[in-house]
């Protein structure tokens, strides 16, 4: 078993990144395969799946991110190729507030995650996770970057905007209230 692999990333694909580790390739399955830019050194956690006609690799860039889906793939219905949307499209401790919240409309709102397995997820994760708050907000930090970035915005401008930015609220509220301030 895996736990993580060092490695320059030599590919990118809307699936998955292969990761290059002295002369190998792994492919590795991943959320956001974007986030990792090729030619750049990474250190990728991963989990490997072994089934019968199935061998595959699932990356992710932060510890919490890889704890929180291995969690998830332990809920009855769920399987690694439900879970890695979730991981991709909410933030770790946007979904645990949301299963520990009960709030079902949450959970739904990501790819074919409907109403019986948001219960399922609810049942078996309620109280049972646990974000560290310093960590998830530098992760959020960096989510907001990445989207600054990707709108254009030069580094130096989002990081004079960053400390006026509430790091608790949602990504997307987190945007609205960055871009505000760049209008200034």
């Amino acid at each position: 078993m895996y736990n993580y692999i060092k490695g320059t990333v030599t590919e990118v694909t809307p699936n998955y990144i292969v990761l290059d580790n002295n002369d190998i390739g792994y492919q590795i399955y991943t959320g956001n395969p974007y986030s990792f830019q090729e030619g750049e050194n990474y250190k990728v956690y991963v989990y490997q799946k072994i089934a019968e006609d199935d061998n595959s690799l699932y990356g992710f860039k932060t510890k919490e991110e890889k704890d929180l889906f291995l969690k998830l793939i332990d809920v009855k219905g769920l399987g690694p190729k439900m879970a890695m949307p979730m991981i991709a499209l909410g933030s770790v401790s946007g979904i645990a507030d949301a299963i520990d919240r009960e709030n079902i409309l949450y959970l739904k709102k990501f790819p074919k995650i409907g109403d019986k397995v948001a219960r399922q997820i609810i049942l078996d994760l309620k109280g049972k996770l646990t974000v560290d708050s310093t960590v998830e907000e530098s992760a959020s930090s960096n989510e907001l970057i990445e989207v600054l970035e990707s709108l254009g915005y030069k580094k130096a401008d989002i990081k004079r905007v960053l400390p006026q930015v509430d790091p608790s609220e949602p990504l997307e509220s987190q945007v609205k209230s960055a871009l505000k301030l760049m209008l200034k």
